[in-house]
Formats: structure tokens, C-alpha cells, sequence
């Protein structure tokens, strides 16, 4: 990316809104489902919906895991476009599934672009934010989009639903509307670059095995894992949710537009927390608040103002949690790993955001949703804390280049530009 390029405030609106689209996924089965189950269309029921969320979330942590480290290979511009075109092919195929199991299978294929899409769009802008010092803010911004797509989404389902076949048409077609912008006015980012000592090969999952990296792994997987929980599980079933605590579907689905309004708040505040004090104390805090606020939601609130504000506060604390989460991997990692890493974050991440609606999924059909998936989000919170609490604020990539023997020196340098607040 030119000096030019870096200016242009085109890459920055068009990862944005390649985020709105991640957005869109995010919710769209949540508002659709309770229809679905209500009228059992395509043969649905609350086993159907939970194998359509279950395998829509199979596709996107693959793509995650295996499509997005293709970046820090070929280019984050030529992936973006790639994942883009994919997913809106089969987003816009959906309307023409005759029953569950092509719902599904178009929903597992849609789920390949769209998981590759976040970390490729977050590793582009922190390839130059991380000079900046600002990459709390770059990552929390971008994906200001993620959840003003999830807001915009459940808006149109206040207006369209039960006409659930237009909420995928609106999806699909937008981001075809997207492509023309990403392949003229999106410049390829910066190129990975070796940074200090650290080994010029292409980066690959083995580069985790490499000290100092198997701990922070470990600790990253585990709160990615529980912080997607969270995300998916709550924007999945919340409307199921409220429904089985005795409020009406409408207002469920108005809900998850408030949740996901305190996302976007959460996040803008919690960028600039991260960049002023250091992503760690930010995140930790964070997540323990999660905790807190969704315990809360287990207590039925007749007050529907109090109810709102309640649902709101959550999601500011929520939803920017995985966020900051990825805003610390990207200052932890260098550049040349930067998409392989949020990759892996992102990847693994998916596999809690699969146990998340699968396991709510199983306590709706039990009959007992409310208020044990609460419950179970919350205990997801806490064991995120216990799990970043591992993770260095900061490392120096001094593993040892391949091929040097163990022991010898092999040189130190900060993963990008120290952390503010690391004094």
C-alpha cells in the first residue's frame, strides 16, 4: 500500500463493509428461525434449525482455519474479492433450497468466504495500524461493521419477516453490489515483511509450536472459543430465548437489534480503552463484566425499558470482548503471521460459535432455554478471563530461526509497536 493509499479512506470503508456483510451472516438465522420453526417450512423444526446454524458455522470456522492464512501468502485484496463473490453466490442460492438439507449445504458453502473475510479485512488494516499505535481502534472500528450489519439485519426483519426467502435476496445482492468497489478502489495491502530476526518462510500453524507462542495460542484459542460462544449462541437464539421466558417473538427480535446497537457502542469505547491502557486489562475487564450483565438476563424483568437497557448494557460488554481479543493478536503477532494468527483465532473461535447455538439449540428443544443458556453464557465469560489471564501482555519473537541450533542466539523484536499502558 502506497503512502497514498494509506490516506485514501477507501480500504477503510470497504473493509467495513465487508464486515457489514459478516454482520449480516450473524444474525440472519436468528431472526429467521422462529418462523421457520413456527410455520415448518422446508421441513423445519428446532432439530432442523439447530443443524442449519450447527453446519452455517462448520463452513465459516473452515474457512477461517484453512482460507484465510492463504492471505499472508497471496495477498489480502485478491482473498477479500475471492470470499466476497463466494459467499453471495450461496447466500442468494438459500432462496431456492427445496428443504433443510440444502438450506444447510448452501449455508455450510456460504460459511467458507464469509470466514475468511474478517481476519483477511481486520490483518489488512492493522498491517499499517500497528505503526500507528493504533490497532485497538483499527480492529474495534472495523468491526463497528459486524454489528451494524447484524443491526441493519435485524431491522429488516421487523419489516419482512414472515417473507424470510427476501432477507437472504437483500444479503446476497449486496455484497455482489460490493465487488465493482473492492476490485477498483481496493489497493493491495503491504506485503508481509521479516521483521527483526524472525523466520522468513511462509507462514504456517507449525510457527505456533515455536516459543514464545504454544502459551499464547492456547490461551487465545480458549477465549475465541468462549467469546464466540457468546456472539453466536446469543444472536442465534435470543429471540427463541425471550420467546420461551414469555415475551413475543417481536420483541425478541427487538432485542437482538438493542444487543447489537450496545455492540457497536461497546466497541468504539473499548478501542480506545485498549490503545490508552493496553488490550489485556481492557479485555480481562470486559469479559467479567459479560459475566455480570448476562447473569442479570436470567432474571425475568417486567419493566420493558429496564429489560432494554439491561439487553444493551450486555452487549456493550459482550460483543466487543472477541473483538479485543483479536485487537491484542494483532499486536502480538507479527506481520507475516498477522492473518494466519487471526485466522487461527477467528478459526478456532468457530468452534465454540458451533457449540454455542448447538448447545442452546439442545435446551430449547428440552424445554428449559430460559434461564439455563443464560447461565451457560455466562459461565463462557468466566472461563475466558482464566484463560487470557495466561497470555503476556506483549512478546518478543525470539524463537530460534530454522535451522539455528537451540540455544543460540537469535535476536529480539517487539511484536509491532509496544502496547500503550505497558510501561
Amino acid at each position: 500500500m502506497t503512502s497514498a493509499d494509506r490516506t485514501s479512506r477507501w480500504p477503510v470503508w470497504l473493509c467495513w463493509l465487508a464486515m457489514v456483510l459478516d454482520g449480516f451472516d450473524l444474525v440472519v438465522l436468528g431472526t429467521v428461525i422462529p418462523t421457520l420453526i413456527k410455520t415448518q417450512e422446508l421441513g423445519f423444526d428446532a432439530v432442523g434449525a439447530t443443524l442449519a446454524a450447527t453446519i452455517s458455522l462448520v463452513g465459516v470456522g473452515l474457512g477461517a482455519l484453512f482460507i484465510a492464512p492463504l492471505s499472508d501468502r497471496f495477498g489480502r485484496r485478491r482473498l477479500l474479492i475471492a470470499c466476497v463473490a463466494w459467499f453471495s453466490v450461496f447466500t442468494l442460492a438459500v432462496v431456492i433450497a427445496p428443504n433443510v438439507l440444502v438450506f444447510s449445504t448452501f449455508r455450510l458453502l456460504a460459511g467458507l468466504g464469509l470466514g475468511a473475510c474478517l481476519p483477511a479485512a481486520l490483518a489488512y488494516m492493522n498491517d499499517y495500524a500497528i505503526q500507528e499505535g493504533s490497532a485497538g481502534r483499527s480492529t474495534t472500528r472495523t468491526m463497528t461493521g459486524y454489528h451494524v450489519g447484524a443491526v441493519v439485519t435485524a431491522f429488516l426483519a421487523l419489516l419482512l419477516i414472515p417473507n424470510w426467502r427476501m432477507m437472504f435476496v437483500i444479503g446476497g445482492m449486496a455484497g455482489l453490489a460490493l465487488l465493482p468497489f473492492l476490485w477498483f478502489k481496493l489497493p493491495e495491502s503491504l506485503p508481509p515483511v521479516k521483521e527483526g530476526n524472525e523466520p522468513a518462510e511462509a507462514a504456517s500453524f507449525r510457527d505456533f509450536t515455536r516459543k514464545p507462542y504454544p502459551v499464547v495460542a492456547v490461551g487465545v484459542g480458549i477465549a475465541s472459543f468462549m467469546g464466540l460462544l457468546l456472539v453466536y449462541g446469543l444472536n442465534t437464539w435470543l429471540p427463541q430465548l425471550m420467546a420461551s421466558a414469555g415475551y413475543s417473538i417481536a420483541a425478541g427480535i427487538g432485542q437482538l437489534l438493542v444487543l447489537n446497537v450496545g455492540a457497536i457502542v461497546g466497541l468504539v469505547i473499548a478501542g480506545i480503552l485498549a490503545d490508552k491502557h493496553g488490550a489485556k486489562k481492557v479485555v480481562l475487564l470486559w469479559f467479567g463484566l459479560s459475566a455480570v450483565f448476562l447473569a442479570v438476563l436470567s432474571i425475568k424483568l417486567q419493566n420493558e425499558l429496564l429489560l432494554n437497557a439491561t439487553v444493551f448494557v450486555t452487549g456493550v460488554f459482550v460483543f466487543s470482548s472477541q473483538v479485543l481479543v483479536y485487537a491484542w493478536v494483532s499486536q502480538l503477532f507479527p506481520s507475516r503471521l498477522r492473518a494466519t494468527a487471526l485466522g487461527y483465532s477467528a478459526g478456532v473461535g468457530r468452534l465454540g460459535a458451533i457449540l454455542g447455538p448447538a448447545v442452546t439449540g439442545t435446551l430449547v428443544a428440552a424445554g428449559i432455554a430460559y434461564p439455563w443458556g443464560v447461565y451457560t453464557f455466562a459461565a463462557a465469560a468466566v472461563i475466558a478471563v482464566a484463560a487470557l489471564a495466561i497470555v503476556p501482555q506483549r512478546i518478543s519473537h525470539e524463537a530460534p530461526l530454522a535451522g539455528t541450533p537451540a540455544g543460540a542466539p537469535a535476536g529480539t523484536h517487539a511484536a509491532g509497536a509496544p502496547a500503550p499502558g505497558d510501561d
